[in-house]
């Protein structure tokens, strides 16, 4: 059987949508990819109050935006314009073990990583995580805003948009 993963942005979605959004689809365990698991503009949607409010709601949290977000502290995973070089970044050592760890999650649980972009076409879950992963034999869908699933092949047939750089130069 082909394992498979899900993706979702939490964008500014109120609580009870995103958790609505996951019972839909039947997420039973929800990676959070983000370097800083925080946010400005829905602090609801924060790691500290996000991981008990998942819990009360029957999913399990795992965090690994320290081995697979998209903002990752080794300067040399930046190229000289100042944005994240994802193909350096994916040689990583601490890439490759998240990737292995969520690899094994997959195994036994339905799973969606989490990340703050709704457009999975912007965000590095895509771009970097789905990409790899579906190197490694892995089906990647992203669940949107509207609760659709776009499937990963029609992204990938679709032009790249532009990596903004991450740091001011």
């Amino acid at each position: 059987m082909t394992p498979s993963l899900l993706t979702i942005g939490h964008s500014r979605h109120s609580l009870d949508k995103l958790l609505g959004l996951l019972a839909q689809h039947r997420v039973e365990l929800l990676v959070d990819v983000r370097s800083q698991p925080v946010s400005r503009f829905s602090p609801h949607l924060g790691r500290r109050a996000l991981e008990p409010a998942l819990g009360a709601a029957g999913f399990r949290y795992l965090f690994l935006g320290d081995l697979l977000g998209g903002r990752p502290k080794p300067r040399e995973c930046y190229g000289p314009d100042g944005a994240v070089d994802y193909d350096l970044l994916e040689q990583q050592p601490f890439y490759q073990r998240g990737i292995e760890r969520l690899l094994t999650e997959l195994a036994s649980a339905r799973a969606a990583i989490i990340c703050a972009e709704e457009d999975p076409a912007r965000c590095h879950r895509r771009l970097l995580v789905a990409r790899t992963l579906v190197r490694r034999g892995v089906e990647v869908r992203h669940i949107r805003g509207t609760g659709a699933l776009s499937l990963e092949e029609e992204l990938r047939a679709a032009p790249a948009p532009a990596q903004l750089p991450l740091l001011a130069r």
